[in-house]
């Protein structure tokens, strides 16, 4: 069990195990969360504003889709021009 103490500005630091286990990196967010009396830090990634479309439920369910598609090689091309890509298209 790793200890540590809270430093004179609120502050703690996670033991280096803890870090390196978690792959965290200096700079990164934790979510503070109270359960009773239990104080947990959860490792947060936030999503630049203009990558936030990326993350939506819709966008990674068409990902899943992508993904599936691929794992069955259901693919097409490669067109050696996107005229061959757009005939390609409306022929389906």
């Amino acid at each position: 069990m790793a200890v540590t103490r809270i430093g004179p500005k609120h502050q703690i630091t996670i033991p280096q195990d803890v870090f390196q286990k978690l792959g965290l990196e200096v700079g990164d967010f934790l979510e503070v969360r109270l359960r009773g009396d239990a104080l947990y830090l959860v490792p947060q990634k936030l999503v630049p504003r203009d990558q936030a479309w990326f993350w939506t439920k819709e966008w990674q369910e068409r990902e899943r889709e992508a993904d599936e598609a691929i794992a069955r090689s259901e693919l097409s091309g490669p067109f050696e021009s996107a005229d061959d890509l757009i005939r390609h298209l409306r022929s389906k």
